[in-house]
């Protein structure tokens, strides 16, 4: 499939008059009819038909630099590809789309470029067709996920580099990978810290790591071992510390799996306030986020 189909085939597109018109998008004021390059700079463009009043704004345009970006489908678990800005001048934008190993170079001729920085234009090869790239403002290029721009916070999601994913609520968690471990922190009104550890280590396989980890906790923790979440041919290892009578609720809950060449442990750290109520909606926000869990 040739790349430029990657950033066509998401938008339903109609003809119109292509000589001097004002033209129009999304929250976009008057347009500059003699635009000035570059016309794409560092920035999130969201691309949808020219003729649309209320697009649903789910494909993106990403531009890492005015010199090269990614394309991303939000609607379709943010896949892209990578893209190269080859040139921007004389009313014209030449994208090299692809890897070095396999490229196509398209060509976007640019109509006008609005007072808020949406992008007018067509694809040479099928003038038919205007577009729109609107500039999402706000938006950071270093941190944008069009998968969560389209699903909102509440059903925001995480893809890890090792190759696991959750859903989670964005209003409720933070989420910070940071080498080998990965900290899910919950920021809802809580007692103490309440947060997942995830940790991918090459030292020992599972039952080992989970063993070494609960002896860290001391004496009262009791071992399991049953399906992972979301892997129920996966034999997982669990570690359960309860919280000490009189003590400041501290509990530990930690699974562990057999991962690569290593295991990967989930490490749930939790406080009980004795308010049963916002205990409960604690726990099960940190239980929702490990029910999630997919294996990309």
């Amino acid at each position: 499939m040739k790349k430029r189909m990657f950033g066509k085939a998401v938008t339903v597109i109609t003809a119109m008059a292509m000589s001097g018109v004002l033209l129009a998008g999304c929250g976009s004021t008057e347009a500059d009819t003699q635009p000035t390059a570059p016309y794409f700079t560092k920035g999130v463009y969201a691309n949808y038909s020219e003729e649309l009043e209320n697009p649903d704004m789910t494909y993106f345009y990403v531009f890492n630099s005015d010199t090269y970006g990614y394309t991303a489908d939000g609607a379709n678990n943010g896949i892209g590809v990578p893209f190269d800005v080859v040139s921007q001048a004389d009313g014209r934008v030449t994208l090299s789309f692809g890897g070095a190993d396999e490229s196509s170079e398209e060509t976007l001729v640019i109509t006008a470029v609005d007072d808020l920085g949406a992008v007018h234009g067509y694809f040479e090869d099928v003038p038919e067709r205007p577009m729109v790239f609107e500039l999402l403002s706000g938006a950071d290029v270093d941190t944008f996920s069009a998968e969560n721009y389209v699903n909102g916070p509440e059903e925001s999601v995480y893809h890890d580099a090792n190759g696991w994913s959750v859903r989670y609520n964005a209003d409720l968690f933070e989420i910070t990978p940071k080498g080998p471990e990965t900290f899910i922190v919950y920021t809802g009104e809580s007692a103490g810290t309440n947060m997942i550890t995830v940790t991918y280590t090459v030292e020992s396989g599972a039952e080992e790591a989970i063993k070494k980890l609960g002896e860290s906790w001391g004496d009262n923790v009791t071992y399991t071992q049953g399906p992972f979440p979301g892997a129920d041919d996966v034999t997982g290892y669990w570690a359960m510390l309860p919280p000490a009578e009189g003590g400041s609720g501290l509990y530990e809950t930690a699974m562990a799996r057999d991962y690569m060449d290593g295991a990967l442990i989930f490490d749930l750290t939790g406080h009980m306030s004795g308010d049963e109520e916002l205990d409960m909606a604690t726990s099960d926000s940190l239980a929702a986020v490990i029910d999630s869990l997919t294996w990309d």
